[in-house]
């Protein structure tokens, strides 16, 4: 007995703290490097119960019935906002998925949410509809397709951060004169707030005039013909090429070797004399190819038809046509009643993926997603 005493006596601080299992409220300390930030900020006590889901396998059951229930309440709204319920699906699949990823089916509801409203003229101009958007053009790989769909279709036009947020985009591409443009074309059109937009225009500004101006090697690197590994350049361009990189080099040249003598090659005229006259070799072996039949003796097999063997046919009629195959197939039949119904549903098979929780085929259509975001729009409202 007193040796266990004297054992727990002995335990420092961090030790006993974490066999007492006591929660700070900073657990969330432990997956910071894995949580995505949101502009809005998270709240602690959700990001701790949330975090603690993911360990817990019964927990992330309740998780994706929560989410299922949430969808479905879309599709039941009777409200005079139809979209107050997406956002806050939206809002909680954020909260309750601080990791993101295809798992938590986020990129799948953005798309969903766009589509559905994308030709309403109610929320054109909505900021909360152009804030989806922009936050589904952040979680896919080509978000100027997207800025282009929203300008032709203008939608949001009447808001900075609209222009903010493509012009920012444009500067991360190094498209700075593009990107110039559209800060010009929302000062234009008077976007609000106003004053945000110009000071953004201000700060790109100053950044765009602390670039490093582009070299002679640079713009003569741009001028150069793209052409594909393997491909030949015509004489034209060739010529161009070789004159400019000629000129290039003339540039760069030290004064010091500018005015060099010439390098003088080294010429061994003995080893000239004493190589052997390849006209006086014997090529005896060579005058005499030999006769057609003697060259062509790796092709002396005739070819013939193979009509000697035949294959066995099964006893009975064939001219009903094919007969029906022996061997039958395994179709998983869980499998083939998800299939069914996302055909009946058309456009809401995304939103099946959700309710069912399918995360192999919820990981495919946010892939998809990623690649071609407005793969399932249709083609008359896409941008030319």
């Amino acid at each position: 007995m007193e040796e266990g005493q004297i054992q727990i006596e002995r335990l420092d601080p961090e030790t006993e703290f974490l066999l007492s299992k006591r929660q700070t409220g900073n657990e969330w300390e432990l997956f910071k490097e894995n949580v995505r930030p949101l502009k809005r900020g998270r709240k602690v006590h959700l990001l701790n119960e949330a975090l603690k889901s993911h360990n817990d396998n019964q927990l992330k059951k309740s998780l994706l019935e929560n989410r299922r229930r949430l969808i479905e309440a879309i599709d039941e709204y009777q409200g005079d906002d139809p979209l107050h319920p997406w956002l806050e699906c939206i809002k909680w699949v954020q909260e309750a998925f601080p990791m993101g990823g295809d798992y938590s089916g986020l990129v799948v509801i953005y798309e969903q949410c766009v589509r559905t409203f994308w030709h309403s003229d109610r929320y054109k101009d909505d900021l909360r509809y152009l804030k989806v958007w922009l936050e589904y053009a952040e979680n896919c790989g080509d978000a100027e397709i997207i800025y282009s769909f929203l300008e032709a279709n203008e939608i949001g036009k009447t808001h900075a951060v609209y222009y903010i947020s493509y012009a920012s985009h444009l500067e991360s591409k190094n498209k700075m004169k593009l990107a110039n443009e559209i800060y010009n074309l929302g000062i234009s059109r008077n976007a609000q707030p106003l004053e945000k937009l110009k000071d953004s225009y201000r700060k790109y500004f100053a950044r765009s005039m602390r670039r490093p101006k582009p070299t002679d090697e640079d713009t003569v690197a741009k001028r150069l013909p793209g052409r594909s590994f393997g491909t030949v350049l015509s004489r034209g361009e060739n010529r161009m090429q070789t004159t400019e990189n000629s000129d290039l080099v003339k540039k760069n040249v030290r004064p010091d070797r500018a005015h060099a003598t010439p390098l003088t090659i080294f010429k061994d005229i003995s080893n000239v004399d004493r190589q052997p006259d390849t006209s006086k070799t014997d090529l005896n072996s060579w005058r005499t190819l030999g006769a057609r039949a003697e060259r062509n003796k790796e092709n002396n097999a005739i070819p013939t038809k193979w009509t000697t063997y035949k294959v066995p046919q099964k006893p009975g009629s064939t001219t009903g046509g094919i007969t029906a195959s022996s061997i039958e197939v395994f179709v998983d039949e869980e499998c083939e009643e998800i299939h069914k119904r996302n055909i009946e549903g058309g456009d809401k098979s995304s939103m099946l993926q959700l309710r069912d929780g399918d995360g192999r085929d919820l990981k495919k259509e946010t892939d998809l997603l990623r690649e071609n975001p407005l793969r399932n729009f249709p083609p008359n409202s896409l941008p030319r």
